[in-house]
């Protein structure tokens, strides 16, 4: 008996690729089974998402504003404080600062009812809030960065006084005090930043870091179910001279 074997030294390869649009249109119409089946699901969340929490007198935002805005010294407000409650109680020291990016806020508070869904739209990332133990050289570096961003980054807990000229500081105080180069300061902020998002980099000079597994979205939420009325923060944390 004879067998026969045939081979080939031959490499398939690709020559060519090629793709199109394909536009999602409503031509095939609704699928009654899906939608039955996401339906409930959808109408959970949206009764979640809905509930109402506080209630805002006035809109605050963040396009009013040269060196703070209405939301952002609020957001840097309930940050601080929140922080330092949950600071205090695990390592027995409080937080003197806050400060987060202009950035970050992605809604506003508008005048009305304040829902869950108000809190997902103005935070929509993950990120966590955390505790950096910085010298007052770092605190020195945080104030050339925001006189050199000119943005109206949402800051707590710190006053710093401008020359006329809007280009240097006259003084810093933390906590009505003035500024203490030899002092050890407690800083709230986020992971982002922490990790040198938006050029922060002074953050990741500090001595220490803690990660208080806590959501910023999860400070507005906490903090709107704390409050009736939602306060519009009068305190200049900038003040040009």
């Amino acid at each position: 008996m004879l067998f026969a074997f045939g081979c080939s030294n031959q490499k398939e390869y690709v020559s060519k690729i090629e793709g199109k649009q394909i536009a999602v249109t409503n031509l095939n119409g609704e699928n009654t089974e899906i939608e039955a089946f996401v339906r409930p699901y959808r109408e959970n969340i949206d009764k979640d998402m809905n509930e109402i929490l506080a209630y805002a007198p006035e809109t605050l935002e963040k396009s009013k504003g040269k060196w703070q805005t209405s939301i952002g010294s609020l957001q840097a407000d309930i940050t601080l404080a929140s922080a330092d409650k949950i600071f205090n109680l695990r390592e027995k020291k409080s937080v003197d600062i806050c400060l987060l990016n202009h950035g970050g806020i992605r809604s506003i508070i508008p005048q009305g009812n304040v829902t869950t869904r108000t809190a997902f739209e103005l935070m929509p990332f993950e990120n966590n809030l955390v505790v950096v133990a910085l010298k007052g050289e770092q605190i020195l570096e945080m104030a050339d960065y925001i006189i050199k961003e000119r943005k109206p980054h949402p800051l707590s807990g710190i006053q710093i006084i401008l020359n006329k000229d809007e280009k240097s500081y006259k003084s810093i105080s933390i906590q009505g005090k003035p500024l203490d180069l030899n002092k050890t300061y407690y800083g709230a902020t986020n992971d982002y930043l922490y990790n040198g998002g938006d050029s922060m980099y002074f953050f990741k000079k500090g001595t220490a870091v803690y990660d208080l597994d806590y959501k910023l979205r999860n400070v507005w939420i906490d903090y709107f179910k704390e409050v009736d009325t939602i306060p519009v923060p009068q305190i200049q944390r900038i003040i040009v001279e």
